[in-house]
């Protein structure tokens, strides 16, 4: 199709409105690097094409402070990168942002897939905005087998959310990772608290006991569980149900909504038995319907705020944010450190003929182990210089 031409796609609407979350947007003829190109719009009026502008830090954080949520988007792609040359200018960024994060609730929601939870955080973000809280959803999508992206179903189901101006939905891809939470999940959410978002909710993929991660990052930990969960149940209990601060069973409406409250009443028998996951605070099972609404808020006002504001006047929050920033780190130099390894010219040059040696029995895992240890520590004594930047890399 030429650019001189109005072109409309079937599944565009003919009138459309702002119940219509897509657009159509045309091509770009010429683009030439120093040289303009033209656009058609519906009315095949030929305007020119004015390019993004390259930010620098200073643009990044005062975009994210004014709350631009088209700039607060580029800060978490910038963020998200893997490239070297993205590093230095993410970090900048963060360091100046810093002083106005830690100011949110910080929310995480996980739990088996198809429990609802999409549907569940669409329910309480969409009322959250209405009563005049600007919330951010992190979801975090599975990533693509074949472009190693995101999927982006999250962003597309959360069509109510999406369009309210004081929400910022955004999927980030997992990138095949078990615990479902990318590496710069945290600086994310950094980025969305420096933005002016007051609650910062976190979706995850939901595949079991991997899925304790996102504790790490989160002040309360929601579990979202449906009925008749038997198998899930025993699976989950002493992985994910010890860490979670409240569980809600969902979909308890309609003909459901007995076996809902059965199901609660199982769960509420066996948190009885579990260690508490917050000190001076209680677990128990609820129920909602993330369709109908019902217990959507009577769940935020009653639990989640009531735990926030206990949680701040006994000191257990400020405790475990200051835990978290420190697992932060040591997480981020076990990173550095796997990165360094790997990516050692020594280790890719001897790997393969240790690894053969090991499948054939050659030579015992543990002696492989010590073999690479001490090839990788040798070559770093003679001077191997690495780029600081580059081992935050990930293949």
């Amino acid at each position: 199709i030429k650019m001189t031409e109005t072109y409309k796609p079937s599944w565009v609407p003919e009138k459309d409105d702002s119940k219509f979350a897509c657009r159509v947007m045309y091509g770009v003829e010429g683009g030439h690097e120093g040289t303009p190109g033209v656009v058609v719009n519906k009315k095949d009026k030929v305007v020119p094409v004015v390019r993004r502008r390259i930010l620098d830090v200073d643009d990044y954080v005062e975009g994210v402070l004014n709350g631009d949520r088209a700039i607060l988007s580029r800060a978490i792609t910038l963020v998200e990168s893997n490239a070297a040359a993205h590093f230095e200018i993410a970090q900048q960024v963060i360091q100046k942002l810093l002083p106005y994060t830690g100011k949110s609730t910080r929310v995480g929601i996980t739990g088996v897939p198809g429990a609802g939870k999409s549907t569940f955080i669409e329910a309480l973000g969409t009322n959250l905005c209405r009563i005049g809280h600007k919330v951010a959803v992190l979801a975090v999508d599975p990533s693509s087998t074949v472009t190693k992206g995101s999927i982006l179903g999250d962003k597309t189901r959360m069509e109510h959310l999406s369009r309210e101006p004081n929400a910022f939905v955004r999927p980030s891809p997992s990138g095949g990772t078990l615990g479902g939470l990318t590496r710069k999940s945290r600086e994310t959410l950094l980025l969305c608290e420096a933005a002016g978002y007051d609650t910062i909710l976190v979706e995850t993929v939901g595949v079991g006991q991997s899925e304790t991660t996102v504790r790490s990052m989160v002040d309360f930990f929601l579990l979202v569980v449906l009925t008749g969960a038997g198998d899930e149940l025993q699976g989950m209990k002493k992985g994910v149900m010890e860490l979670a601060d409240a569980i809600v069973v969902n979909k308890a409406d309609g003909d459901n909504k007995q076996r809902a409250l059965v199901t609660k009443t199982e769960y509420e028998r066996i948190l009885y038995f579990l260690r508490q996951a917050t000190e001076n605070w209680t677990t128990h099972a609820y129920t909602c319907s993330a369709y109908t609404g019902a217990g959507i808020m009577e769940l935020w006002h009653d639990v989640i705020e009531v735990f926030m504001k206990q949680g701040w006047d006994n000191g257990v929050l400020a405790e475990r944010r200051k835990q978290q920033t420190l697992s932060w780190v040591y997480s981020m130099v076990e990173e550095h450190l796997h990165n360094l390894f790997y990516r050692s010219p020594v280790i890719m040059g001897c790997k393969d003929n240790i690894e053969e040696e090991v499948v054939k029995g050659q030579l015992s895992a543990t002696m492989a182990v010590r073999q690479l240890i001490e090839k990788f520590s040798n070559s770093q004594f003679v001077g191997e210089k690495q780029n600081t930047a580059s081992v935050f890399e990930i293949k």
